[in-house]
């Protein structure tokens, strides 16, 4: 079964997920410049929500993603009752997981790390305690404590002198004797994981999230501003600090699915989670926002129309093309209310052709029928009707 998510939303000026310049983000579709707000941008929005928190959080359903692996093993170690020597050097040696595949020594290791690769300065015992070389998303619940048991188990068999020697006491080999376990992160399994290490299993994601993009064509525009020093005398005129912001205001076509079976698998077999995993999905997708420049544009605005696909065949289909001639206003109708209507034609056409009939529904700020169904009265509804889907 294939659930599949497609959404119009108009942001206010806005400047919601930028490059490496600091200009909003963008992209050629259909020969003209668009609007982009990226996957990675959209899925971390999602994974921070408070829907996603409210939802799982308190049951410890939620991963973290992070280099401070160390950190969490330390916190393990003690909950387990090691003494401080055994925490100090095991949490010595635990950021080498992660570089388990590679033959060179730990010297060298510093030279073969991302560009991004920061170090990690936190005190433990009066050591500062180094980082993973990579981001590692870990379930806390079911991978966190197996770990720290079985560094402990390897620390007393082995004794502090020969744990010492990385030779004869490889992480590899620890790792690798955890054997395979299935984390239970609600948003492990929706958006997948890929390490280097064989302490964490591999998950294949079952969410696919693309880049959303601007139904109407890209104009960029430029935000000149000033600051004044407070405390300077009113006889000293002038600015103190200047600069520029880029900005853009853009209608999004976002569109996201999610494959069941997978996830149902990823999530152990556990249907109930995964349909809570699915409505937690839908609140967050709809009413989670991008993080970027809000503070100085405040750009938080709700999604005008949200459609709702279910079909037991797993054919994704984006309905983006709807939007490769870029959508205008025209007269009394507005840029977004255009965008409805080309995506209604859009669909209806494109169904015809394939014989696409997935059960559809639908909710909408301004009232109007989207192939010939009239919309669900709120979110809560459109909710309940995908509840009953999945049945």
């Amino acid at each position: 079964m294939l659930i599949q998510i497609h959404m119009l939303q108009n942001y206010s000026p806005a400047n919601l997920n930028r490059d490496d310049t600091g200009s909003p983000k963008d992209a050629v579709f259909g020969d003209v410049l668009r609007g982009r707000i990226s996957s990675q941008c959209l899925k971390r929005s999602i994974r921070k929500s408070s829907a996603f928190e409210e939802a799982f959080q308190a049951e410890g359903l939620l991963g973290e993603r992070t280099k401070l692996l160390p950190q969490i093993i330390r916190d393990e170690l003690k909950a387990l009752g090691a003494d401080d020597e055994a925490i100090a050097a095991i949490v010595e040696r635990v950021h080498e997981i992660g570089r388990e595949s590679t033959k060179k020594k730990k010297d060298d290791a510093e030279d073969n790390e991302p560009e991004d690769a920061e170090e990690t300065e936190v005190s433990d015992t009066e050591k500062e305690i180094e980082g993973t070389a990579q981001l590692i998303f870990i379930d806390r619940k079911v991978e966190a404590r197996p770990l720290a048991e079985k560094l402990l188990e390897v620390y007393n068999k082995v004794g502090a002198k020969k744990w010492q020697d990385t030779k004869s006491t490889k992480i590899s080999d620890i790792t690798k004797a955890l054997g395979e376990r299935l984390p239970r992160s609600v948003d492990i399994a929706m958006f997948g994981r890929m390490t280097t290490s064989q302490a964490f299993k591999n998950v294949q994601a079952s969410v696919q999230v693309a880049h959303a993009l601007s139904a109407n064509a890209l104009k960029q525009e430029f935000d000149y501003y000033t600051a004044m020093d407070d405390l300077k005398p009113e006889s000293e005129p002038g600015a103190d600090m200047i600069g520029d912001i880029e900005y853009n205001s853009c209608t999004y076509y976002k569109y996201l699915n999610v494959h069941w079976e997978e996830l149902v698998k990823n999530l152990g077999g556990d249907h109930a989670i995964a349909k809570r995993a699915v409505l937690a999905l839908l609140q967050a997708a709809t009413m989670a926002h991008p993080t970027g420049k809000q503070n100085s544009f405040g750009a938080f605005n709700l999604p005008d129309f949200v459609l709702v696909e279910v079909s037991e065949r797993n054919l994704p289909v984006s309905y983006a093309n709807a939007f490769l001639k870029p959508v205008k206003g025209f007269g009394d109708e507005s840029l977004l209310a255009n965008a409805v209507a080309a995506l209604n034609d859009y669909v209806a056409r494109l169904s015809k052709a394939y014989n696409l009939a997935p059960q559809r529904a639908h909710i909408a700020v301004t009232e109007s029928e989207f192939l010939g169904q009239k919309a669900q009265p709120s979110l809560d509804d459109l909710g309940k009707w995908l509840e009953a889907e999945l049945g």
